[in-house]
């Protein structure tokens, strides 16, 4: 097998990263590997085995060219900054350009301890990697920038979490995995020159669009991870998706989903649902995810103000400001056209922001499936059509289905039919639309 290696991230100044190699482990098993994402990334199988890609994916072999990495990074993790985090079980092989030119990291996800690990045992439950895998390629296929699976090797070791469990390798292929917290982490320590390299790296690397030269590139550049940010999370609450742990280390400035531990997609609608245990005054909840990345931004911001092209620091926070109001102004412009999308419609109009609340606020009240309730609309775009599927999400255990519910459910797809009937001809396309952005599942 032969893995083109580039290492660009390698060539950062050194305290970007810890160089290590993976820790080996007793009988690496494949699970699953990602034969189409191989072949975007350029990796030449040559008629590996299974055992040979096992062997390569668990950590147990280094690939030719690799050059083996710990990331430093630091977070706000439930709103409390930790100042030294870093890859505590996860190594960087290095990256690799894909068939468009693109430069992608691989990641080893569980292989084994670093500096970073806190005390911990750097390894990863089999369970959580499968899911992890499904995750990602679940939200690719959705049209959500992500993070890719390309492996998932069992170690043939245990793992000690609430029981013991069977260990596995995750590998993660990902744009980059440079986080918030990682422009945090040299500004904490006033590093400025990492600090600089960084900033060049991710202009480079993620937003070749700026011009290099430009006195305000840097500022261009936290607008435009703030413009990314605004347009993935309107993307998650389309979906309905609660990522459940939104610190400043699991958030990319490429604009990608990254770290899937305790997310999920919504099924009885609340506003407030979270699926992390550990949240419980709310902090990631579905309702709060926007919110919650501004703060994320925010928080970049303080760490590239001493990049921004102003003359003290008042002007510098003047034009940070500025720029995560436009997050706030894009991000609301992009959640209302996404909702839209769900219901059918080609663009945005004076009054359907009120519609979306008014079903929200149904759903909200009588514990509607979120993720059924809309794909079942697209059954009934048209008023002559039988409304059984969508009602009869109201008989579901879960549900708290009432006269008035149903009275009002009525309402709604009444006044929703004709303001579709009257803005949208084509029927088909009205499905066609639905369909393409309300999950089956």
């Amino acid at each position: 097998m032969k893995i083109p290696f580039e290492n660009a991230y390698a060539r950062l100044p050194q305290a970007c990263f810890v160089r290590l190699a993976p820790t080996p482990v007793k009988t690496p098993t494949l699970i699953r590997f990602n034969t189409k994402l191989a072949a975007e990334l350029n990796i030449d199988l040559n008629g590996a085995t299974d055992a040979e890609i096992a062997a390569i994916f668990s950590g147990n072999q280094i690939p030719e060219q690799a050059d083996p990495l710990a990331m430093a990074y630091c977070g706000h993790q439930f709103g409390q900054l930790n100042p030294q985090l870093g890859d505590g079980r996860a190594i960087l092989l290095g990256d690799v350009r894909n068939q468009q030119g693109e430069l992608r990291d691989i990641q080893l996800k569980g292989s084994g301890r670093t500096p970073f690990s806190r005390g911990g045992d750097g390894r990863s439950p089999l369970g959580p990697a499968i899911r992890e895998y499904i995750l990602c390629e679940a939200m690719h296929a959705l049209g959500v920038p992500t993070t890719r699976a390309l492996a998932v090797v069992a170690t043939g070791e245990e793992v000690v979490r609430e029981r013991m469990e069977p260990g596995a390798v995750f590998t993660r292929v990902a744009a980059s995995h440079i986080r918030v917290g990682t422009f945090q982490f040299f500004a904490l320590r006033q590093d400025y020159e990492a600090l600089t390299a960084l900033a060049d790296h991710v202009l480079e690397r993620h937003y070749p669009e700026i011009d290099r030269s430009a006195d305000d590139r840097y500022l261009q550049l936290f607008r435009a991870i703030c413009l990314r940010q605004a347009h993935l999370i309107a993307k998650w609450l389309q979906l309905g998706f609660i990522h459940g742990v939104m610190n400043t280390d699991n958030m990319t400035v490429s604009g990608e989903t990254i770290d899937y531990g305790p997310c999920a997609f919504m099924d009885a609608f609340s506003a407030g649902k979270v699926f992390s245990s550990i949240d419980q005054q709310g902090r990631y909840a579905y309702q709060n995810q926007s919110a919650i990345g501004q703060w994320n931004l925010a928080r970049l911001a303080e760490a590239m103000l001493t990049l921004f092209p102003a003359d003290n620091e008042d002007d510098a926070v003047a034009q940070a400001t500025a720029a995560l109001k436009e997050f706030a102004d894009v991000h609301g412009q992009a959640w209302q056209l996404a909702m839209n999308q769900k219901l059918g419609f080609s663009e945005v109009q004076e009054g359907d922001l009120q519609r979306i609340a008014a079903i929200m606020e149904l759903m909200e009240q009588g514990g509607l499936d979120y993720t059924l309730f809309f794909r079942r609309l697209c059954r009934v775009t048209q008023p002559q059509q039988d409304r059984s599927a969508v009602l009869e999400l109201l008989t579901l255990p879960e549900c708290r289905n009432s006269a008035a519910m149903e009275r009002n459910l009525h309402e709604w797809l009444d006044e929703w039919q004709q303001q579709l009937a009257q803005r949208e001809s084509d029927a088909e396309a009205i499905v066609t639309r639905m369909e393409a952005v309300n999950p089956a599942i």
